[in-house]
């Protein structure tokens, strides 16, 4: 049997047993596993050093009262971020499959599209958002000439000025550039980005520091704007400094990187062994999370003793160099932090969760393609710069996805998975025609807790438990799961236990 690309590509055999309604090229297990410690470790510096991961990094700083509570709190979730990425992680590399391939072992071969399209809209969404945000960095550096800023005062189009919807383009085309050659490019890019913009992260905290004349962490910032900031940046009304503020300040890190607690699998498959996925992860995470959060700290403290004001995005602190030179550097490299950003957590994912839809129709390739395109469509509505609690919303459910498929994997499952039947339609992962009912109804429930209670429930809970509800909506589908499940598989057949290891290996 084959499946022929409609277009006129290339045809790809689909192997004996298999559905061409659950399999194509780019869905199977992974065969070239070229991603050493290294390209893993750029995932972390592409995901992480983003203009919005700094700016959270530098609220979290001043709501924590000082330096060394704030490490304890980022230390602390970012030791519980590397753990929690391990586990999906080793999945992924001991199966070779994406995330919504894994999916289709507890949500069912076909339940499994329903978690896909919940990412894939989330990733969408947030890849138009950081498309702008990119965009606006190299909005700022132009205004500085006359010719630009005249455009940018004078032309309007779509309720953005003629010169951010050509900088929106450009950001745009050069991201699909990057995703249309396929995850090698994917790799290649990261192993690029996430040393320069470390490199520049580095520079702009040096040349603050030396122009403020000492290395100061102390911020000047009035009781009540902090107050609101803790309250923006945490969800609660916490006291800065106190037990509470560090505790939130590890949670709300850890909440920060939901996506990736599902899509890392996309990348550590590819990686040879879970030797070379510790490694990357040890340097990736914990070490370099922690030490990101310091530089966006001294830079922070810096700029604030320089101008006199606190500024938590780079992009603005960088655009008051007297140097058109620094700020142009600056500018260019937070528009390929944020490129790396969309690459790795908001286009690499709809493009295998598009494809899982219809992988006969739709490669890789063409689900990047499909959420490129829907990102350019939302630009002239511009929905993040007012719909963020809505799809916040929405991305939460993926707490309870995640404790429903971990729980499943490792607890149901021990770590051993038929990785055939995950592509064969009257398979293991069949349940009710596809469709896994206790699955979706652990998840419901989790996801009350997770995403409906904090965002339209009582104000109490989301002010007393906000930054929490992504734990407490993983444990509470993880354990429902584990309870529907009786603690085993629902329809584990004799052959997939016979198939064992062997098959999980060889992964087809």
């Amino acid at each position: 049997m084959t499946a022929t690309d409609s277009a006129g590509g290339d045809r790809s055999t689909v192997p004996q047993g298999y559905s061409p309604r659950l399999y194509n090229e780019d869905l199977a297990p992974a065969t070239e596993r070229k991603w050493g410690a290294f390209s893993i470790f750029n995932v972390w510096t592409s995901d992480v050093h983003s203009l919005y991961g700094y700016f959270l990094a530098a609220s979290l700083f001043l709501v924590a009262g000082n330096t060394f509570k704030f490490l304890i709190g980022i230390g602390v979730g970012s030791l519980i971020i590397y753990w929690l990425m391990t586990l999906i992680g080793n999945a992924g590399v001991k199966t070779g499959v994406p995330y919504p391939v894994l999916a289709r072992a507890s949500f069912g071969t076909f339940g499994a599209n329903v978690p896909a399209l919940v990412r894939a809209v989330v990733a969408t969404f947030w890849y138009g958002a950081q498309t702008s945000a990119a965009a606006g960095a190299i909005v700022a550096f132009l205004v500085r000439y006359d010719g630009p800023q005249h455009l940018h005062e004078t032309s309007r189009l779509f309720d953005h000025s003629g010169l951010e919807v050509l900088c929106y383009l450009g950001v745009w085309a050069a991201q699909l550039l990057i995703i249309s050659k396929g995850m090698e490019t994917v790799r290649r890019f990261q192993d690029f980005a996430g040393p320069a913009v470390w490199l520049m992260m580095l520079v702009l905290a040096v040349a603050l520091s030396v122009k403020a004349g000492a290395l100061d962490f102390s911020v000047d910032m009035p009781g009540d704007d902090l107050a609101a900031l803790a309250k923006s940046a945490t969800g609660l009304d916490v006291s800065p400094g106190s037990l509470a503020a560090i505790a939130a300040i590890a949670a709300t890190w850890v909440t920060y990187f939901a996506a990736l607690f599902l899509n890392f699998g996309d990348f550590a498959r590819f990686t040879p062994d879970e030797k070379t996925l510790k490694k990357g992860n040890v340097w990736g995470l914990p070490v370099n999370l922690i030490l990101f959060s310091l530089v966006a700290a001294i830079t922070t403290a810096a700029a604030s003793n320089v101008y006199g004001e606190v500024i938590l995005e780079p992009a603005k602190i960088s655009a008051k160099f007297d140097s058109a030179f620094l700020v142009l550097l600056a500018a260019l490299t937070f528009a390929v932090a944020t490129l790396g950003i969309n690459v790795v957590a908001n286009f690499v994912s709809p493009a295998f969760d598009f494809a899982n839809v219809a992988p006969k129709y739709v490669t890789f390739r063409r689900g990047g393609l499909i959420a490129a395109v829907i990102a350019l469509l939302l630009y002239p509505l511009h929905p993040w710069d007012n719909a963020p609690s809505f799809v916040n919303a929405i991305g939460s459910t993926m707490g309870p996805i995640f404790g429903v498929i971990v729980v499943d994997y490792y607890l149901i499952r021990k770590a051993q998975l038929h990785v055939p039947a995950l592509y064969e339609e009257g398979g293991e992962f069949r349940f009710q025609g596809g469709w896994n009912v206790r699955a979706f109804a652990a998840a419901a429930v989790g996801a009350v807790f997770s995403s409906i209670l904090p965002t339209y429930g009582p104000s109490g809970y989301g002010a007393t438990l906000g930054p929490y509800s992504w734990f407490i909506g993983v444990i509470v589908s993880g354990v429902l799961y584990f309870a529907f499940s009786g603690g085993k598989s629902p329809l584990a057949t004799p052959a997939a236990a016979m198939h064992g290891e062997s098959d999980v290996a060889k992964g087809s």
